[in-house]
């Protein structure tokens, strides 16, 4: 059996090529893959042959290990945790893989004696873009601690065709291109064609009696759709334990109708295969018109009655009655996406196996336990009633009969409170009617949690109160966190080598030993190591900005980056506030002395969402003006770097001096590029909000930039009245500000360009920028006054890695695992039962 922190030893065989983690094995394995796989010779091979070769050679390394854990998982008795996301965004595969195999720098340095360009080849590989954001990551981190920690797991998803658009910035503006990810094929994925179940859609339902006199309702669909596995081998670190991620495919039930094209009809006879690939074309399509809500919904449902079809059929094979569901697996609902779970597995329970209400409903609630990502209202999914009746008739009388009873018991226990009965209503009956899927998770679920410890006490507080109260043992925190094998081995390798060389390698699957870090801020040796390979990683990413842009950035000046979804809560354009204050200060006293600083921003806007996009529009508009002013002479510049994803992620966070984490109090329910920042080395500014409050308080107040409204003053200034004309006609400096935005100055001088934007602040100014603007550039001060001495600033990068330990996603999969899911690590071991060769 393998064993952490060294290559995993395994019996000799025949399949040596296949199996082999020698050099000797991996170069034959990826000549047999050139030649076999691929029909090329090493002479007119192009750079995707090499890639594909060298892909499924590591590929065969994991197959081993996924067969002998299916072969131990199989063998009865295991209580397994199924992950449902809408979301899965897992990041480039082959370095990783390599990671895990403990067989990276071999490879790599074989490639490199071969010929090879090493880079080119990591960078060849396509990102499966199936997600839009921290909650696909978080689903990846999470299956990444799975595997690692040995847990049988599988996790569900879609596979979607086109993942999350490619941004390029033209004339400023954000432009989305298609992301064709399988455009050269994905070697990582086995497509399961036997492993596909029957989805309905539509249609109505009928009451018939059943054997035994029974009551039982059959429904009648409109159309019926296939979804058709698609898996991938997720490997954990140095163990053989090899999980799986399990993404569905859309296809038509019938992809020809010969009797259309019969009669002429050409287009009709393949309409019905193009209508049912449209669910799983697109990764989220903009849910503003009615048609693309409904194409969400079918993504929603079909993903959960695949999975749960799925999970049923692997509990037959254990020859286990579907009673035993619960006993066989936890699932985890990521946010309200997966809710119609809920309803689904009732419905398969009762009426495709023919089990009573109160026995499929007691299976239901202690199955399920319910994730929450979000404090914003308008984000807790709620659908219009009719549409719903449309897709889904069963579901509606199911989750009408699951709210008769919840409200029967919710007025059993608040006589009177009619109020408090249609608030906890899985109905929303205030105007026209819709499905409260938050709602609905948390009936449904035997557990709630948040991701974050004021996440979780604002949910208790304010968004699900009611349920608290009703149900204070269903609730728990679970901070999020994320894997360090990615984001440390993988993206930083140099600061990875040097907390190795001087703390060993344990730290990489126990992150709370780099603690030891802490008996090393005074060596000398040692920071300047850290201050070098901080230097390099700069090096680096001004190499890209410069590919990428054209913009020449100084190394040697302080990164100041913010990289993550554009949304006003985010506030990147307080960020660019603080740019425009700095730039009047040297348009004032053009000698001032400023420390130089480079402000890197990234991250995608969704494509309707005007504000977010002329926040992008803004930044770009101020590097073109300040990054060419000569009053400036380069002591700023502002870097938009474009299609912001996992892959150039590993350029971003290890480059890092100041981590902007600048969100409203109250409104981010955990973050991760927070910790990811951190555990990179980078120094955090940042309100209390979300994860920052226990960033802070496992760093130390001392070593975090703190600065902004509480989320308990946000509240208390919203309630008052909060009027964003006072905090501008009272502080100059930010008048000044505004005015010049307002004045054209950015847009050649145009001054309707960004009004827009200007009249959002100054007469709503929904998330208080104004009232955060001069704490935030008085921290910034201090920031800027920190840096000049390196020392300190290189003492207080190293506690904040050495002090990252709580935020591993090892450790939050530990609390998952012994608080919810009460599952228990199944080692793998690569011993056969019997000898293959034979």
């Amino acid at each position: 059996m393998g064993k952490r922190g060294g290559k995993q030893e395994e019996p000799q065989d025949l399949w040596g090529s296949r199996r082999g983690l020698d050099l000797g094995a991996l170069k034959r394995g990826f000549m047999e893959h050139l030649k076999f796989t691929q029909g090329r010779i090493p002479r007119i091979a192009t750079l995707n042959d090499n890639y594909m070769a060298l892909a499924y050679t590591v590929k065969d390394r994991l197959l081993h290990r996924w067969v002998r854990s299916g072969e131990t998982y199989l063998k009865g008795g295991l209580h397994a945790v199924g992950y449902f996301s809408a979301e899965f965004l897992m990041g480039p595969q082959l370095a990783n893989n390599l990671i895990n195999l403990g067989i990276y720098e071999e490879v790599r340095d074989a490639a490199k004696e071969s010929g090879g360009d090493w880079n080119a080849l990591l960078d060849h590989e396509p990102e499966p873009g199936l997600g839009n954001g921290g909650l696909g990551r978080l689903a990846a981190c999470f299956l990444d601690s799975l595997a690692t920690l040995q847990i049988p797991a599988i996790g569900y998803g879609i596979r979607y065709e086109f993942g999350i658009f490619r941004q390029s910035i033209m004339n400023g503006e954000q432009i989305e291109t298609t992301d064709k990810w399988l455009y050269l094929g994905n070697p990582w994925e086995s497509h399961r064609p036997e492993i596909a179940y029957d989805v309905k859609l539509g249609g109505h339902t009928e009451y018939f009696t059943g054997d035994h006199g029974r009551l039982q309702v059959r429904w009648v669909p409109d159309r019926v759709v296939r979804g058709v596995a698609y898996d991938t081998p997720v490997l954990g670190y140095r163990v053989n334990t090899c999980n799986t991620l399990r993404l569905w495919k859309a296809e038509a039930a019938e992809s020809f109708d010969f009797q259309a094209f019969n009669v002429g009809d050409y287009y009709g006879a393949v309409d019905e295969k193009v209508y049912s690939e449209n669910i799983t074309k697109v990764l989220y399509p903009n849910d503003e018109p009615a048609q693309g809500k409904q194409l969400r919904l079918e993504q929603q449902y079909f993903f959960v009655s695949c999975s749960l079809q799925d999970m049923l059929r692997i509990c037959l094979m254990g020859a286990l009655p579907p009673t035993k569901f619960h006993e066989v697996f936890s699932v985890q609902l990521n946010d309200t996406h997966p809710a119609l779970a809920v309803p689904e597995l009732m419905r398969l329970l009762i009426d495709e196996h023919g089990i009573g209400w109160d026995e499929a409903w007691e299976v239901t609630q202690k199955t399920f336990g319910y994730t929450n990502h979000t404090l914003l209202p308008e984000a807790l999914e709620k659908w219009p009633l009719p549409l719903f009746r449309s897709l889904f008739p069963r579901h509606v009388e199911i989750i009408f009969e699951i709210n008769h009873r919840f409200l029967e018991k919710v007025r059993a226990q608040y006589p009177g409170d009619e109020d408090r009965a249609a608030r906890m209503s899985l109905i929303d009956e205030t105007g026209e009617k819709y499905i409260r899927m938050s709602n609905l998770a948390c009936v449904g679920s035997f557990a709630i949690n948040g991701v974050a410890e004021l996440h979780t006490e604002l949910l208790k507080q304010h968004v699900l109160r009611d349920f608290y109260e009703f149900f204070p043992e269903k609730f728990s925190n679970k901070t999020n966190g994320v894997t360090p094998r990615r984001f440390m081995v993988l993206s930083n390798p140099r600061q990875a080598a040097s907390i190795t060389r001087r703390i060993g390698d344990g730290w990489i699957t126990d992150l709370d030993q780099l603690r030891k870090l802490e008996a090393l801020t005074e060596d000398k040796d040692f920071k300047a190591d850290w201050s070098r390979i901080k230097r390099l990683n700069k090096s680096d990413l001004a190499d890209a900005i410069r590919h990428r842009t054209g913009i020449v950035v100084d190394p040697d000046s302080m990164f100041d980056i913010q990289v993550k979804r554009f949304h006003e809560y985010k506030r990147q354009h307080l960020n660019v506030l603080h740019i425009l204050t700095l730039y009047n200060r040297i348009k004032e006293n053009p000698d001032i002395d400023i420390v130089p600083r480079t402000f890197i921003f990234g991250g995608k806007a969704a494509p309707g969402y005007f504000m977010a996009k002329m926040i992008i529009r803004l930044i770009n508009a101020v590097a073109n003006v300040v990054n060419y002013d000569p009053d400036v002479r380069d002591r700023l510049k502002v870097v938009f770097f474009p299609n912001f994803n996992v892959k150039n992620s590993r350029l971003i966070y290890p480059a890092a001096d100041l981590s902007e984490q600048i969100s409203t109090a109250g409104k981010e329910a955990s973050g991760t590029g927070n910790m990811k920042f951190s555990m990179n080395g980078a120094l955090t500014i940042g309100t209390l909000d979300g994860a920052n409050v226990e960033i802070r308080e496992e760093v130390g107040p001392e070593n975090f930039f703190l600065f902004g409204l509480t989320a308990e003053e946000v509240f208390d200034l919203k309630s008052k009245g909060y009027r964003a004309r006072d905090f501008y006609e009272g502080n100059q400096q930010l008048k000044d500000v505004i005015d010049l935005i307002a004045s054209g100055h950015f847009s050649a001088g145009d001054s309707d360009l960004f009004q827009p934007l200007v009249d959002s602040l100054l007469y709503h100014d929904e998330y208080l920028l104004f009232a955060d603007y001069q704490s935030y550039v008085d921290c910034q001060d201090l920031v800027s006054q920190t840096y000049r001495d390196r020392d300190t600033w290189t003492q207080t990068s190293i506690l904040n890695v050495a002090r990252m330990g709580k935020f591993s996603s090892d450790r939050t999969i530990r609390q998952y695992c012994d608080e919810i899911w009460k599952v228990s690590p199944v080692p793998v071991s690569l011993e056969d039962p019997y000898h293959e060769e034979t």
